[in-house]
């Protein structure tokens, strides 16, 4: 078997595609030390800065949840988060311990063997891995064309590797929107794209571990799908629930997302696009997620704003694809003016030379 394995390796070596794990201590809302030196980060899906909000860290304490809700119960933190997400996005919701856990779950109990379900080519792993789990008929489409002739539509709202948003509207079929890289940041009251633009999301996929700055997932629909959900839905029926010191961490981070911490978010992005415009330096996408597509020359590129106290991951095939590699900017309300001047500096710097 190890030898096998050790193959595999190999093989990875060849490509230029094994990923390695970099340990990062966090030492405030955007620095942290690795490797014997501090840098800034901005990887991180820490939109808000609320990760290390003193009121979220706070509400970090007590145990695990010790199984699935089925089996050991539904605990109350689990019970009064859902009301509060539930009310503010106008539906009924069920939490999850992960986002992908989240998509799963969703896709699997929606769609089954027969319907034709319409998949936009740049979504999430989770989206494509929950479809193929369904043995839904899928369609890919290309990104962003909505197709009224299927019995459901699975989009992002803001796509987390292209950092674009899509021109959402009601569909005949079950609109899905995964609003992971939104809610808390984008649209009346933090609560996506879809809100934004005044469409009606059948369902809707969220994270606490983004801008609410916890940890774990949401579904939002209608209270037959959670019933549904709770008996069919594989990643929550067979998962050991969401811990409870998580859960409450996630409904203060819920609670503190407000106007002036998104105003704040909008600001750091006008700057950091402001200045890449003036450097020639182009981005795709409107938002906080900024890719910069660098071709072959990304990983250099990564590793000269490392060594320049900037922490940016180099994205490559096949995250995305070949010949598309970028270096992946993530924006925090908690950036100061400094780190992102400083960022653009090292970016005129990396991205001419590397």
């Amino acid at each position: 078997m190890r030898e096998r394995l050790r193959a595999r390796l190999r093989a990875l070596d060849g490509l230029g595609l094994r990923r390695s794990l970099r340990p990062l201590e966090m030492v405030s809302a955007t620095r942290a030390r690795t490797d014997g030196r501090t840098v800034e980060v901005f990887s991180s899906n820490d939109y808000l800065g609320l990760a290390w909000d003193p009121r979220v860290r706070a509400a970090w304490s007590g145990g695990g949840s010790g199984s699935s809700r089925l089996i050991s119960g539904s605990r109350p933190a689990h019970e009064v988060l859902e009301a509060a997400v539930g009310e503010h996005f106008g539906g009924h919701a069920l939490v999850f311990s992960s986002g992908y856990q989240a998509n799963l779950a969703v896709l699997t109990t929606l769609f089954e063997a027969g319907d034709l379900v319409a998949s936009d080519r740049n979504n999430h792993a989770s989206i494509i891995d929950g479809l193929r789990l369904a043995r839904a008929d899928v369609a890919i489409v290309d990104h962003g064309v909505l197709r009224d002739d299927t019995a459901g539509v699975v989009v992002e709202g803001l796509y987390s590797m292209d950092g674009d948003r899509l021109q959402l509207r009601a569909v005949p079929g079950v609109l899905v929107v995964d609003e992971a890289h939104a809610v808390g940041c984008l649209g009346p009251g933090g609560r996506g794209v879809a809100a934004d633009q005044g469409v009606h999301a059948d369902v809707l996929v969220g994270t606490f571990g983004k801008a609410y700055g916890a940890a774990g997932a949401f579904v939002v629909g209608p209270p037959e799908l959670k019933e549904l959900l709770v008996s069919v839905g594989r990643s929550f029926v067979y998962t050991t629930a969401l811990a409870e010191p998580a859960a409450a961490a996630a409904l203060v981070g819920f609670r503190c997302a407000d106007d002036a911490l998104r105003a704040r978010l909008a600001d750091r992005v006008r700057r950091l696009r402001s200045g890449l415009v003036q450097l020639g330096i182009e981005a795709l996408g409107t938002d906080h997620v900024v890719p910069i597509l660098t071709g072959p020359r990304t990983m250099a590129a990564a590793a000269a704003l490392f060594e320049a106290g900037y922490f940016v991951p180099g994205i490559r095939a096949p995250t995305v694809p070949a010949g598309r590699e970028r270096l992946r900017v993530s924006v925090s309300a908690a950036h100061t003016d400094d780190a992102i001047d400083g960022l653009l500096e090292a970016l005129d710097r990396c991205c001419r030379s590397s």
